[in-house]
C-alpha cells in the first residue's frame, strides 16, 4: 500500500503515457488530490513545453503548475551526473516532489522518456529516483518490431534492474503486442513473473501507435490549404501519387495519406472524389510538395467540395517528405482529447484495476465529486449491460457518442434510421463504429412493426386512436424506440437532439406511463461542480407544481441521489429561509416540506431555504444554526420549472459545470429526453445514466 507510484520504461515509444492516463483517470475516481510529477523532461522550457505534462494537467483540470511538475531538464540533469553532482540533483527532486506531495492524496510519477542523445544513463537516473523517492515501480516495456521471446526477456531483464536494487516491483506491462503473440506473452510472463507482480498484455491498436495529420502537420512545418477540422484524422498508411488515376486509385487503403506534387490536379481530384465514394476507403489527407499551390480551378474546386480532408502544401520534394512522414511517431497532446480517451479506455479494458487499487490505493475520498462520480457510472454501467435505444440515428451527435459508447463496451446499442445513410455518415465522419455491437432498425421495415402496431392499438384504441393512425405513428422513430422499451426489446431510451422533450416523452406517458404510487413524472440533473456533485429537480417537465407534486418530486430525487451513490440531504428552495417568510408561493415549499417529512421520515430535509442558505456553510449556519441540511444540502428541489430550468442553465454557464441530464424519474422504464444543444459529451453520459436506470429492476 502507497502514496506514489513510479512509471517507468526501458525504450522510447512504449505507450507509458497510456498507462499515466488510465492510471490517472482511475485514481480520480477515488480520491480528490491527484499529482503528477515527472522528474526529467526532454523539452527545454524556454522553447517548447513538455507535451505529455501538458496533457495530464489540461485534460484532468490539475491545480498543479505547468513548472512545478517537473524537476530538471534532460541536458541539465546530464550535466549534474557528468560532474558528479549526482546528490544533490537527487536532493533537489525529493524536495520538489515533497512540496507537491503535501497537498495531494496519491502522486504519479513518470520516468524520462529515452529520446534523443544520452539514454545510456536514463535507466540509472529512473532507478535512483525511484529509490529515493520510495516508490513502487509499474513497468512498460514493448512488444513493437519484436518476437515473442524478445518481449519476454525484455520484460524479465527489467524487473531484475529494479529488484536489484531493491525497488518494489507493482506490475508489468507488456504493451504493443501483435495479436497473435498475445496469448504466448501472457502464458510465458505468468508462468515466471513472481506471484506478487501483476500483468497485463495490452494489443498493438493502430489509433494509438500511429499519427494523425496534426502530427505529420508540425513535424513537416508545412501550411495547411484546406480542412482545420479534420487535423484529428488518424493516419495508417501512406501512398505516394505519381502515376495515372485509375492505378493510383488501386492503391487507396483505409486512412491513408497521399503524398503528391502539387501540379499533379488529377490526383487530388481523384483523391477528394474516392473520400466521398461509398465504394472506396476513407481518405485521411493530403501532402502536396515541391512548395507551389494548385492552379487556381483545382483550389476553387476543392474549396466547393463539401467534405475536404486536410491538405497540406510543404517546400520539400515528394521522396524526401515521404521519407520524413516514415519517422513521425504519434504524439497524445491536449488538443486531441479523442487520442486521450482511446489511451483511457484501452488501459480500462487491459488493466486489472481492482488488483491494482488493493496494492496502491490508501485514500479513499467520502465526498463525491465529478471525476469520481463519471468514474462510478461507467463502473456501474458495465456490472449490468442493457440495450438502449438512440431513436435519432442520423444525428452526428448520436453516432460520434454511439462510437465513444461502443469502444468502451459499457452498452449495447440500437440506432433507429435507414442503414445505408447511417452507414454513409459513420463514414464521413471517420467514425470507428462496431456494427457488430450496434444494431441499426429502420422502423417501417423492421420485422417487429406490425406486432408494434397492434400492441398501440390495443393499447390506444379506447383514446380513439385507429390501426391506421397507429400504422403512422409507428413509423415515427419516437414511437417504435418507446415502443421497443416497453415490448423488452431494449431496456432504455434516450432522444431529444433533434426532437422536442413533448415529442420525446408524449409515448411514453401514453404507454410506458408511472411507476405504482407515483403520479408525477419528474426530472433532474447532476450538477457537476468544482469539488461536488449536485441533484437539481425539477428543471425541465412540470412548470408550476402544487405542493404535492413538489413533495413527490423531492422524494424521487432522494431516491435518485442514493442510487447513484450521493446521500441525499433535500433543500426545497424558496426565496425565505424557515419562518422568515410570507406568502402563496413560500406557503406551497412549506406544505411539501411537511409532506416529504411525513411519507419519508428517513430523508434529511429542510425548507424553505434559500440557494445561498443550502448551499453555502456559513451563511447555512448563520440562518439555520440547528440545521442539518443547510449550507450541506445535495438535493435541491426548485418551487417552479422558470426558476429551476434558468438556475441550471445560470449555473452551467458561469462556473462550467457539467450539467448530465435531464434525466427522467417516475416512468416504469426508463426514458430520457436530450437538449436540442446537447454535445457528444451529454449524450455519453445520458446514454449510460439510462443503462443504470434500467438496471433498476
Amino acid at each position: 500500500m502507497t502514496r506514489t507510484v513510479f512509471i517507468a520504461s526501458s525504450e522510447p515509444y512504449s505507450g507509458k503515457s497510456l498507462v499515466v492516463l488510465g492510471l490517472m483517470n482511475m485514481l480520480l475516481g477515488k480520491a480528490q488530490k491527484i499529482g503528477y510529477f515527472k522528474p526529467i523532461i526532454n523539452s527545454n522550457p524556454t522553447e517548447k513545453k513538455d507535451a505529455h505534462i501538458q496533457t495530464v494537467i489540461e485534460h484532468f483540470s490539475l491545480q498543479t503548475k505547468y513548472e512545478d511538475a517537473y524537476a530538471y531538464t534532460r541536458q541539465e540533469a546530464m550535466q549534474y551526473l557528468e560532474s558528479g553532482r549526482e546528490s544533490e540533483m537527487i536532493e533537489a527532486i525529493i524536495g520538489k516532489f515533497k512540496k507537491l506531495e503535501e497537498n495531494t492524496d496519491f502522486t504519479i510519477l513518470e520516468g524520462s522518456d529515452f529520446i534523443g542523445e544520452g539514454t545510456a544513463f536514463e535507466f540509472e537516473s529512473n532507478v535512483l529516483i525511484a529509490k529515493n523517492l520510495s516508490a513502487p515501480a509499474i513497468l512498460v516495456v514493448s512488444g513493437e518490431n519484436k518476437t515473442t521471446a524478445q518481449v519476454i526477456h525484455a520484460a524479465l531483464n527489467f524487473l531484475r534492474g529494479f529488484e536489484a536494487r531493491e525497488i518494489q516491483v507493482l506490475g508489468i506491462i507488456a504493451n504493443k503486442i501483435a495479436p497473435e503473440q498475445i496469448t504466448d506473452v501472457r502464458q510465458l510472463l505468468s508462468d515466471q513473473l513472481p506471484k506478487d507482480v501483476i500483468l497485463s498484455v495490452i494489443p498493438a491498436d493502430k489509433g494509438l501507435q500511429n499519427p494523425t495529420i496534426k502530427d505529420i502537420f508540425d513535424d513537416l512545418n508545412g501550411e495547411l490549404l484546406f480542412g482545420q477540422e479534420y487535423l484529428s484524422n488518424q493516419v495508417d498508411n501512406y501512398v505516394t501519387g505519381a502515376m495515372q488515376v485509375p492505378n493510383f486509385l488501386n492503391h487507396i487503403k483505409e486512412n491513408v495519406l497521399i503524398v503528391t506534387p502539387a501540379d499533379r490536379g488529377d490526383i487530388i481530384i481523384g483523391s477528394l472524389q474516392a473520400n466521398l465514394s461509398s465504394s472506396y476507403p476513407k481518405v485521411a489527407g493530403l501532402v502536396l510538395t515541391t512548395g507551389y499551390k494548385p492552379d487556381e480551378p483545382i483550389l476553387r474546386l476543392i474549396k466547393g467540395l463539401q467534405n475536404v480532408v486536410p491538405v497540406l502544401l510543404v517546400q520539400t520534394g515528394t521522396f524526401q517528405t515521404i521519407t520524413q512522414i516514415a519517422s513521425i511517431k504519434a504524439r497524445i497532446t491536449p488538443d486531441n482529447p479523442k487520442k486521450i480517451q482511446l489511451a483511457i479506455d484501452t488501459f480500462n479494458t487491459h488493466i486489472d484495476a481492482d488488483a491494482l487499487d488493493k496494492r496502491i490505493v490508501t485514500y479513499h475520498s467520502t465526498a463525491i465529486t465529478p471525476h469520481m462520480f463519471q468514474y462510478q457510472l461507467s463502473k456501474w454501467a458495465k456490472k449490468q449491460i442493457k440495450n438502449i435505444v438512440l431513436p435519432e440515428g442520423n444525428d452526428d451527435r448520436i453516432l460520434k457518442a454511439a462510437a465513444r459508447l461502443s469502444a468502451k463496451d459499457i452498452v449495447k446499442l440500437t440506432l433507429l434510421g435507414n442503414p445505408v445513410e447511417i452507414a454513409a455518415s459513420v463514414k464521413r465522419l471517420g467514425l470507428d463504429l462496431d456494427f457488430s455491437k450496434v444494431t441499426v432498425i429502420d422502423p417501417a421495415n423492421s420485422e417487429h412493426y406490425r406486432d408494434y402496431v397492434e400492441t398501440l392499438y390495443e393499447l390506444r384504441k379506447n383514446k380513439n386512436v385507429t390501426m391506421e393512425m397507429a400504422r403512422d405513428l409507428m413509423t415515427d422513430v419516437s414511437y417504435f424506440g418507446t415502443m421497443m422499451v416497453f415490448k423488452g426489446d431494449a431496456d432504455g431510451m434516450v432522444s431529444g437532439a433533434t426532437h422536442t422533450t413533448q415529442h420525446t416523452i408524449r409515448p411514453a406517458l401514453q404507454f410506458v406511463k408511472t411507476k405504482p404510487g407515483i403520479s408525477t413524472v419528474s426530472s433532474v440533473f447532476f450538477m457537476c461542480l468544482e469539488d461536488r456533485v449536485s441533484v437539481f429537480g425539477d428543471c425541465a417537465v412540470n412548470p408550476n407544481p402544487t405542493a404535492e407534486q413538489l413533495a413527490e418530486i423531492a422524494i424521487s430525487s432522494a431516491d435518485t441521489s442514493s442510487r447513484f451513490g450521493i446521500e441525499p440531504r433535500i433543500a426545497m428552495l424558496s426565496y425565505s429561509s424557515g419562518t422568515s417568510g410570507e406568502g402563496e408561493q413560500v406557503d406551497k415549499v412549506r406544505r411539501a416540506t411537511e409532506l416529504v417529512k411525513s411519507q419519508r421520515p428517513d430523508l434529511k430535509v429542510e425548507g424553505p431555504i434559500q440557494y445561498d442558505a443550502a448551499v453555502d456553510p456559513v451563511v447555512g449556519k448563520q440562518k439555520m444554526p440547528d440545521s442539518e441540511v443547510a449550507g450541506r444540502a445535495s438535493v435541491l428541489i426548485f418551487p417552479d420549472l422558470n426558476t429551476g430550468n434558468n438556475t441550471y442553465k445560470a449555473v452551467q454557464r458561469e462556473t462550467g459545470a457539467l450539467a448530465i441530464g435531464p434525466m427522467l424519474q417516475g416512468l416504469n422504464k426508463p426514458v430520457n429526453d436530450l437538449s436540442r444543444g446537447c454535445t457528444v459529451e451529454d449524450i455519453f453520459n445520458t446514454v449510460v445514466i439510462t443503462a443504470i436506470q434500467s438496471q433498476e429492476g
